[in-house]
């Protein structure tokens, strides 16, 4: 375990076995759709890196960058798109990949940015969802794992851009960012 670490939230073999878990479901509910991954930048990618292998259908993939921090570990709750999608999402089912709903704020918005401009649909997938910091109604369609309110890092999750590495998602030591 990362000497910055307290404690192991999830460990590498429970990730892959969820990892799994929540592709049969996209699998069942995708199945004879076409449509589109997108993932949340930065976060989201090892999580759908994984995800998208599991995955025995044909989709396409994308990302976008959406923030609504500024490098600490609260919310400025002011979000902007810094990457929009690559592909016009008009008459497209969107799946988000999103590494943590935290607030909601930055999911939120995404979601109805990409409705706004004509997505058929948008469904999000989470590895973590922390609902006791929801500000806004949101539930994720697919999750990974409830977790509680800590500050987590590792399997792309970071805290001031480190340890997205660490194969596990662990809670970070309160000293490192207090």
């Amino acid at each position: 375990m990362h000497k910055n670490v307290e404690s192991i939230l999830i460990s590498q073999q429970k990730l892959e076995k969820t990892v799994k878990s929540l592709a049969k479901q996209i699998e069942k509910d995708y199945n004879g759709k076409e449509f589109i991954m997108v993932g949340l930048l930065k976060g989201s990618v090892v999580f759908m890196s994984d995800l998208m292998k599991q995955i025995d259908l044909d989709f396409e993939i994308d990302f976008m960058v959406a923030s609504s921090y500024g490098g600490g570990t609260e919310s400025s709750g002011k979000v902007k798109i810094i990457k929009d999608l690559g592909v016009d999402p008009r008459d497209k089912d969107l799946l988000i990949v999103e590494d943590v709903v935290d607030s909601g704020n930055t999911l939120n918005f995404v979601i109805n940015h990409l409705m706004t401009n004509g997505a058929r649909s948008v469904k999000v997938c989470t590895l973590c969802d922390k609902p006791s910091r929801r500000k806004v109604p949101l539930t994720p369609d697919y999750c990974g794992a409830e977790i509680p309110d800590e500050f987590i890092v590792g399997y792309g999750l970071d805290y001031d851009e480190l340890y997205r590495n660490l194969p596990y998602i662990g809670v970070l030591k309160r000293s490192v960012y207090e």
